[in-house]
């Protein structure tokens, strides 16, 4: 009975390494924005975390089926931070019962939308790697970020600043973070290399430390400043 018993723990255990070697790992971990504005502190939101495989043949590809949006919706976009692998399209729609003009003219994928008006939508297809600062010719408080990522493992933190990467195959990867407050010489910092094995993976909580410096003010699609915001359509 004692041997049979130890067979059966045995054939569980394998079954359940053979159904997350299937299933791929989960790489898990938190994220902790250091803030130095207070009406930020506690949110630990819009940060992206990826792998990027370091052995070939894993290249990112487009996601079957998905529909990606940024929204235009009381002089926001949402959500404010996208990511998706290369490849990929998302829509624009305006949400809002006035115009927009949606543009990204500064790095990353640069397009101009051109005004257009409520209820109706456009397409970007987001065909290299990179940040893209996406903005409006008629709002300037509007701003969003599209991650383009040569990856398919990658999440967006929200406000309690958990990620959780699933169905990641094993491998090495290089584990890199984004947030629009950070500088450079900072999210560099927090690169680490990170191998995959037949288990998932819990990373220790990555303390992200925000710049004092703001985004400086981004002139218009034309490179002047803004005309006053016109009155409600």
């Amino acid at each position: 009975m004692r041997v049979l018993k130890l067979l059966s723990n045995s054939a569980l255990f394998l079954c359940a390494t053979l159904f997350a070697s299937a299933q791929g790992i989960v790489v898990a971990t938190h994220i902790d924005i250091d803030h130095v504005h207070h009406d930020a502190i506690g949110d630990n939101s819009n940060a992206v975390v990826w792998l990027t495989p370091l052995e070939g043949g894993k290249e990112a590809k487009p996601v079957p089926n998905a529909k990606f949006t940024i929204s235009q919706k009381d002089k926001q976009f949402i959500p404010h931070v996208l990511a998706v692998p290369i490849g990929t399209k998302i829509q624009f729609p305006n949400k809002d019962p006035f115009f927009h003009n949606v543009f990204s003219l500064y790095q990353g994928k640069k397009f101009d939308l051109g005004l257009y008006e409520a209820g109706s939508s456009r397409e970007v297809l987001f065909d290299k790697p990179g940040v893209s600062f996406i903005f409006c010719n008629i709002h300037p408080n509007m701003s969003a970020y599209v991650l383009a990522l040569d990856t398919n493992y990658f999440d967006v933190t929200r406000k309690d600043g958990q990620v959780r990467i699933e169905n990641v195959p094993p491998g090495k990867y290089r584990l890199q973070v984004w947030y629009e407050r950070a500088e450079d010489a900072e999210l560099a910092r927090l690169t680490r290399m990170l191998e995959v094995g037949e288990s998932n993976i819990k990373v220790g909580t990555i303390h992200v430390k925000e710049s004092p410096k703001f985004q400086p003010e981004h002139s218009n699609k034309h490179g002047k400043p803004y005309d006053p915001e016109p009155p409600p359509y």
